[in-house]
């Protein structure tokens, strides 16, 4: 797996640089954020771990590279939900037998992105963003969707909590690697261009508050339709917009809603 920043981002056809960075205030809302969510989630972290390692052979935390801002790799953590089997696709599809029924609730309650909020402080991510990618399915990303990767990524973001697989998928159509990357990425992007286009602190609280409701089981409005091609313009920078997102359930390559990654 190639994790060289620079050849990373010549893999994805992107400018390898800087990448672009939440605003001041959106940088200060992740840090308050961040220290009362590790203060108030320290123990309960601590118990969740420790049953993790009971319940199943191997290690509390998953580790695994994936893509920060500007295409730069960085090792990302979460409570591990899946047994120890290297085998099997890159993407979690839903009732994916890898999961340990601990780590089934672990998911449905996205508990497991937990120690995500270590990353948000050290500013690998941010609160609302794009879900960070590995290298291997990034690679695999159609080219116009690619623009992705500039921005820092998430814990959260619009594409998560507003979008799911049955909005894009046919009833019955499995989200396998290719459908994930052919059906499911260009609508996720679609999602989040239109937040990138103005990811002004309101609307920053506003998807704060969707995945509140998300995952108090709250019905969260659909997105509104962005473009299916053309470019919105994001602080100077041109942004690829596109359709919608994810789930039957829950879908995303980890983390959040149906198709995850990572264990």
């Amino acid at each position: 797996m190639v994790t060289d920043e620079t050849a990373i981002a010549r893999v994805l056809g992107i400018q390898a640089g800087p990448g672009v960075s939440p605003s001041p205030a959106r940088r200060v809302l992740d840090i308050v954020v961040a220290l009362v969510g590790l203060a108030v989630a320290g123990l309960p972290l601590l118990a969740l771990m420790l049953a993790v390692r009971l319940t199943s052979p191997g290690p509390a935390l998953f580790r695994q590279i994936r893509l920060g801002q500007g295409g730069r790799p960085f090792v990302l953590a979460k409570l591990r939900s899946m047994r120890l089997d290297p085998g099997g696709p890159e993407i979690t599809p839903a009732g994916d037998p890898r999961v340990t029924p601990l780590g089934r609730l672990l998911r449905s309650t996205s508990l497991d992105e937990l120690p995500q909020l270590w990353h948000v402080l050290r500013g690998q991510m941010t609160l609302v963003g794009p879900r960070p990618e590995t290298p291997g399915l990034a690679a695999g990303y159609p080219p116009g969707c690619r623009w992705i990767f500039s921005f820092r990524p998430g814990l959260t973001g619009p594409a998560q909590v507003r979008l799911r697989d049955g909005d894009v998928l046919p009833p019955g159509v499995p989200a396998d690697t290719q459908t994930y990357l052919t059906r499911l990425v260009p609508a996720r992007t679609a999602v989040e261009a239109t937040f990138l286009a103005r990811p002004t602190l309101w609307a920053t609280l506003g998807v704060l508050a969707d995945t509140v409701r998300y995952l108090l089981g709250r019905p969260v409005p659909a997105p509104g339709r962005a473009p299916v091609s053309g470019h919105a313009s994001v602080s100077g920078r041109a942004v690829v917009s596109g359709q919608r997102r994810v789930s039957g359930r829950r879908a995303s390559p980890d983390g959040w809603p149906s198709a995850r990654t990572g264990r």
